[in-house]
């Protein structure tokens, strides 16, 4: 889905106020389950990577970087997904040369080339499939709003220049839940990018002063120097289009040409046709994300610009990466 614009803090209007009640009965809604859930505790440490608006915040890169530095500590990481856009039910373990973004989702095809990936409709169902299949630690790919498990690290990802958005729960905002209320189940914040939204002070001005809150970007890597003063044609099916825009700019490129799509969108065979025609005379381009979506006998004639998440203090996620894991091996040694 495309965010309505009315969601976004910069605007203003009477539709945010005329759907404000219904966005209290959602959150309502929301916390009548929360009390009435027993969350299920997993037998082994669950990461849950999650935000508090809808659309894409930057939690799939988050996951990819946790699951490296867990890698390198011996952890058997599984990654467990919902699979939002896929057809599967699950539990499906997912398989880059067999499923396709329309039975698995864009996000798990791309997860599973850092580890082995879990779509599932229930996230229990999901995580009892990883452990089956030797998992030590599971990390969540969003569903932090789902109460059904139990979470022994929450990491809320959001958008430095995006923010909260209008801070309305939808319909009459990008909320899932109150900002307050959402922060209230996180271990830290990870803030992305510069903080033109004011994060930070909205999350002081709450009470939160305690609250880590882990400062990161997303950086372009592998060979893209022969795109700088290169003409491009790019487009995205992401939550915000204009953020992959800007850091084709960033490194040179000269677009031509761009067109945006809603977030997860399944591109048909007519319209990759159509964008290559509009991009004849230039390098079409676009993020990994929607090259999965991409029909498979066009993906070769369409490049990717790759981005990797880079930490203000790589020593604050691994500080919580410590503690998590000192905090289950005493627990285990506890109960031997």
């Amino acid at each position: 889905m495309r965010a309505p614009d009315f969601w976004d803090r910069k605007t203003d209007g009477l539709l945010p106020s005329f759907l404000r009640p219904l966005g209290c009965l959602v959150a309502g809604l929301n916390a009548m389950r929360r009390k009435t859930v027993t969350p299920w505790s997993a037998p082994v440490p669950v990461i849950c990577v999650g935000n508090l608006v809808a659309g894409g915040a930057g939690k799939t890169p988050v996951v990819i970087d946790l699951v490296q530095r867990l890698v390198q500590r011996g952890q058997n990481v599984h990654v467990v997904s919902r699979g939002y856009g896929g057809s599967l039910l699950g539990p499906e373990r997912v398989e880059a040369n067999i499923h396709t973004s329309k039975e698995v989702g864009d996000e798990p095809l791309l997860l599973t080339r850092s580890a082995p990936t879990w779509v599932c409709q229930d996230r229990r169902k999901g995580i009892e499939a990883a452990v089956e299949a030797g998992a030590t630690l599971i990390v969540m790919d969003d569903g932090y709003q789902n109460p059904s498990v139990e979470k022994d690290l929450s990491l809320v990802v959001v958008d430095g220049a995006y923010g909260f958005g209008n801070a309305r729960v939808m319909p009459a905002g990008p909320l899932r839940e109150p900002i307050d209320v959402g922060l209230k189940r996180a271990d830290a914040v990870i803030l992305l990018g510069a903080d033109e939204a004011d994060v930070w002070g909205r999350i002081q001005r709450l009470g939160y002063k305690g609250l880590d809150i882990l400062r990161a970007q997303f950086e372009p890597v592998g060979d893209f120097e022969d795109l700088n003063g290169q003409n491009v044609f790019a487009f995205a099916g992401i939550g915000r289009p204009e953020k992959f825009f800007d850091t084709l700019k960033s490194i040179g490129c000269r677009i031509v040409g761009a067109r945006s799509f809603d977030d997860h969108h399944p591109y048909t065979e007519a319209e990759i046709l159509s964008i290559l025609a509009d991009g004849v005379n230039a390098t079409v381009i676009t993020t990994a994300k929607d090259h999965i979506r991409i029909p498979e006998k066009h993906q070769s004639r369409v490049r990717t610009l790759d981005i990797a998440l880079v930490w203000k203090q790589a020593d604050e996620i691994e500080k919580l990466l410590d503690q998590l894991l000192n905090t289950e091996e005493s627990q285990t040694q506890s109960d031997d």
